[in-house]
C-alpha cells in the first residue's frame, strides 16, 4: 500500500452554500429515539399516512404485471397522462390547458423546482422567495448559484405579499419569483386580490411567478390555481402534485403548466437530468385523476377530524392558532414566555417525544411558530394531546 499523500479533494462551492435539509437531520435524531425505545410520536413532515384509491392501487399492479410496461418512456410522458391532468384542471380550476403543449409531467413538484429554477435563472440571477416559505425555494436557488431576494410574509397582511414592499426591493436582475398557496407553512389561502396583483406584477417587471400548488385540495372549499387570472399563462409557471391530493406522495407523481414555450424549456432542461416516469404508476395516476367529489370530500373529513385534535395540542403548548388555515399544517404562534419555536419544539420532543416541527426553517418570519402535520392517525395524535397534557 502507497504511503503516498492522497492529494485533498473538495466538493463543488454549491455544496458549501447549502445545508443537508432539515427533515433528512432530524428524522436521523427521531429514529435514534425510538432505535432506544422511546417511542416518538411524530407529527411533523407532511407525509400522508393513508393509501390512494383502491381502483388506483389495482390499476398499477394490473398494468406493472404486462411485461411490455418496464421499458424506458419518454421525457413528455403518456399523451393520456397529459390529457387526464388537463382535463383534471379543467374539471376542478376551470382552467383550459393544451395536454400536448402546456403540460409537463414531474417526477415531483421538490424536483420540478429544480428545473424550473435551471431552466429561467443563470448564476448571479435573482429570485424572489417568500419568508417564511419552503426551505426548497433557497436551497434550490443557491444549487444553480442564483442571488437570493426575500420578501417578507406577516400574519398582519393574512401572509399575503406586501406588493408595497415588492416594489421597493431591488428587482434589476431578478427573473423568478416563488410564490405557495395554499401557503406551507401557515396554511393561509390567497386572495383573488393576490393572484391577480402577482400576475400584474410579473408581467409589469418582465418577473416569472412561479406557483408551487400542492395543497389546494386539503381543507379548501374551492380549489385555487393562479392560472385561473385571465392571461396568466403569459407569465406563470405552477406545479402541482397527486401527493397530498391523492396520498401518492412516495409515488412522485406530480406536473408543471404554463404557455408552450416556457414548458418546452422545461422539457429541454428535464430531459438532459432524468429519465420519464414507470408506465404502471403514469396509468395509475390516470385513474388517481380521474376520481369523483366522494375521494376529496372523504379526504378533507379526516383531516378535519385531525385538525381538531391538532388544535387541542396548540392549546395545550399555549399556542394560539387562526382557524381559517388550510392544507396538511397546523401553524400555531408560540406562548410570549417561550424563548423561541425552536426551543418549544425541542422541548416538546425531548420531554414528552412528541416531534413537532419549529417554524424557524421555513424562515426569521417563523420564528414565533410551531407547525403540526395531520399525517398522523387519530389516534397517534390523541397519545401526543394525553402525553403534552401529562
Amino acid at each position: 500500500m502507497s504511503n503516498a499523500q492522497i492529494p485533498s479533494i473538495k466538493p463543488a462551492d454549491r455544496v458549501s452554500e447549502i445545508k443537508e435539509y432539515y427533515f433528512s437531520r432530524k428524522l436521523r435524531e427521531v429514529a435514534d429515539m425510538n432505535a432506544r425505545g422511546l417511542d416518538v410520536i411524530s407529527l411533523g413532515i407532511g407525509g400522508p399516512d393513508r393509501a390512494p384509491a383502491p381502483d388506483v392501487i389495482e390499476t398499477l399492479q394490473l398494468e406493472a404485471a404486462k411485461a411490455s410496461n418496464h421499458s424506458y418512456q419518454l421525457t413528455v410522458g403518456l399523451p393520456e397522462l397529459r390529457k387526464a391532468y388537463a382535463d383534471w384542471y379543467h374539471r376542478w380550476y376551470g382552467v383550459e390547458l393544451d395536454a400536448a403543449r402546456e403540460i409537463q409531467p414531474l417526477i415531483g413538484s421538490k424536483e420540478g423546482i429544480l428545473h424550473v429554477n435551471l431552466t429561467f435563472l443563470n448564476p448571479g440571477d435573482g429570485v424572489l422567495v417568500p419568508n417564511p416559505g419552503y426551505p426548497t425555494y433557497t436551497s434550490a436557488a443557491r444549487l444553480v448559484g442564483a442571488r437570493i431576494v426575500n420578501y417578507t410574509l406577516s400574519p398582519e397582511r393574512g401572509w399575503q405579499p406586501d406588493f408595497d414592499e415588492l416594489e421597493s426591493l431591488p428587482l434589476d436582475g431578478v427573473k423568478l419569483m416563488w410564490v405557495n398557496y395554499p401557503h406551507m407553512p401557515t396554511g393561509a389561502p390567497i386572495s383573488r386580490e393576490t393572484m391577480e396583483r402577482l400576475v400584474d406584477f410579473g408581467r409589469r417587471h418582465c418577473i416569472v411567478i412561479a406557483h408551487d400548488n400542492p395543497y389546494s385540495f386539503i381543507l379548501s372549499q374551492q380549489p385555487t390555481s393562479l392560472l385561473q387570472v385571465p392571461g396568466a399563462k403569459d407569465i406563470v409557471v405552477e406545479m402541482n402534485s397527486l401527493s397530498k391530493s391523492h396520498n401518492m406522495a412516495g409515488w412522485r407523481m406530480a406536473m408543471v403548466a404554463s404557455n408552450p414555450e416556457f414548458i418546452g424549456w422545461i422539457v429541454k432542461v428535464k430531459s438532459n437530468v432524468d429519465s420519464g416516469q414507470f408506465k404502471p404508476m403514469m396509468l395509475a395516476a390516470v385513474k388517481a385523476l380521474s376520481l369523483g367529489e366522494d375521494w376529496y370530500r372523504e379526504l378533507n373529513a379526516e383531516y378535519a377530524a385531525r385538525r381538531e385534535i391538532a388544535m387541542e395540542i396548540m392549546n395545550a403548548l399555549g399556542c394560539t392558532v387562526d382557524e381559517n388555515q388550510q392544507g396538511l399544517f397546523l401553524w400555531g404562534r408560540i406562548p410570549e414566555d417561550a424563548p423561541s419555536g425552536e426551543w418549544l419544539a425541542d422541548k416538546t420532543l425531548y420531554d414528552k417525544r412528541v416531534f413537532i416541527t419549529p417554524g424557524i426553517i421555513f424562515g426569521s418570519q417563523g420564528d414565533r411558530y410551531i407547525r403540526i402535520s395531520l399525517c398522523a392517525t387519530r389516534d397517534k395524535m390523541q397519545q401526543a394531546l394525553y402525553r403534552i397534557r401529562n
